[in-house]
């Protein structure tokens, strides 16, 4: 018997979706603040990381729910995402203090 493995299914990854059209920013915290950014294509880019299949599946599920037509749903290297963090994304900066 052939048996898929399910190891792979788990796993975080970063991932990018491709929509049909602009979204307006507030549609960000529907994502579960996933990045949003829009193309100068005329499409919009959801990106960010996917605890596992079934996060992906529910996020698709809200793309079909707002009726925007999906253009694409790529898995990128955890480390390389192609779309820069946003600025509120970035880590703060640590102070350290200096001793004499």
């Amino acid at each position: 018997m052939n048996e898929i493995p399910t190891s792979g299914y788990r796993e975080a990854g970063w991932y990018e979706i491709g929509l049909k059209g602009h979204l307006d920013s507030r549609w960000t915290a529907w994502f579960d603040g996933l990045s949003l950014s829009n193309e100068i294509d005329g499409t919009a880019t959801i990106s960010g990381p996917v605890v596992d299949q079934a996060a992906l599946r529910g996020l698709l599920q809200k793309v079909r729910d707002m009726g925007v037509p999906l253009i694409s749903v790529t898995r990128v290297a955890k480390s390389r995402p192609r779309h820069p963090p946003s600025p509120r994304d970035k880590p703060s900066p640590i102070h350290r203090r200096r001793t004499p």
